[in-house]
């Protein structure tokens, strides 16, 4: 006969522990699904791992008290949204009981139908791998479909506030696939610029893609852009930079006095460009390209960098891929 063991559990304090775990710095996470009747549902939970690479996994933990935990446990897909340091009004949202959480914030669908918030840090499409019951909670794995990233800071959480992270992204980080966007957009013959916080200038860029024509800038706020004058302007590498940079050329299609620009946007004459103040040479050259090419007619073209000094090709009037199709 087996002597029985003694049961030596302490008991423990769930208000100290929980304390305990919050020293643990992380980041902020929106969860993402949805629900039985396709409605979209999602909750703020900072329970998040990587598990594998091959096959491509992760993990979340769905706490059973959630009211949207009906909503986790009976979807076959569900979406991770990294937060950025920007975004602790959407973190504060979906922790909320609030009826609607996505009626004031941009998502799209990308591969399963899960909603995937726009602007955040990083996003993770996944179908459910496996539910695992652990406690008060599920431990929900999710097989990764698709993906984005941004060099944006991320929203840390640790002591049951948020915090900052400091250097988030080194020197090196970006892989050679990985590439720089940047906007020329041009209003009334004057070119828009954005105060690089260094005493120099540089092109706007976008934190996401160009949607209805709207190009949302970092900073703050849209740019209504002219969509038949949207295209690829200048592929090229820089010195010294991992990244690769893809520059679009745009016009701008609302007024500009009616246009409320971010703190360091400014516009600039073509005669009154500040090249001296653009730290990149190939920034440089495309400007003063781009200002020749408006001078001679507007007869645009695109540059294709290579090593021995890249090729340029011209670009013919727009028209609408059905136009393509029947011409």
């Amino acid at each position: 006969m087996q002597a029985a063991v003694p049961d030596n559990r302490t008991t423990i304090d769930p208000i100290a522990l929980r304390r305990a775990f919050g020293t643990f710095v992380t980041g902020v996470t929106v969860l993402t699904t949805v629900d039985a009747d396709g409605r979209p549902r999602g909750m703020t939970a900072n329970s998040f791992a990587s598990v594998s690479l091959d096959p491509p996994l992760l993990l979340v933990c769905v706490g059973k008290g959630a009211s949207s935990y009906p909503a986790f446990a009976g979807s076959d897909r569900f979406a991770v949204n990294l937060l950025s340091d920007a975004q602790t009004d959407v973190s504060n949202l979906f922790a909320s009981k609030a009826v609607d959480k996505f009626a004031a914030v941009r998502h799209d669908v990308v591969h399963t139908g899960a909603p995937v918030l726009n602007d955040c840090l990083s996003w993770f499409d996944c179908t459910v791998h496996a539910r695992v019951d652990a406690g008060d909670h599920m431990i929900l794995i999710g097989r990764v479909q698709a993906f984005g990233t941004s060099p944006s800071a991320p929203l840390g959480f640790c002591r049951g506030r948020y915090a900052q992270v400091k250097d988030p992204l080194p020197p090196g980080w970006l892989s050679s696939t990985d590439m720089f966007v940047g906007y020329l957009i041009e209003a009334q013959g004057d070119v828009l610029l954005v105060a690089n916080g260094k005493g120099g200038w540089v092109l706007p860029t976008a934190p996401r893609r160009l949607v209805n024509d709207r190009l949302p800038v970092a900073g703050g706020g849209e740019l209504l852009l002219v969509s038949d004058d949207t295209f690829l302007y200048s592929v090229f590498d820089v010195d010294g930079h991992d990244s690769g940079y893809l520059i679009y050329r745009a016009r701008l299609a609302e007024p500009r006095g009616a246009l409320a620009l971010p703190d360091g946007f400014r516009f600039f004459a073509p005669d009154n460009l500040p090249y001296d103040e653009i730290a990149s040479v190939e920034m440089r050259a495309m400007l003063r390209r781009f200002v020749r090419e408006t001078e001679g007619g507007g007869r645009y073209s695109i540059y294709m960098g290579s090593h021995d000094g890249g090729r340029v090709a011209p670009v013919g009037a727009a028209q609408s891929w059905a136009q393509h199709q029947q011409s």
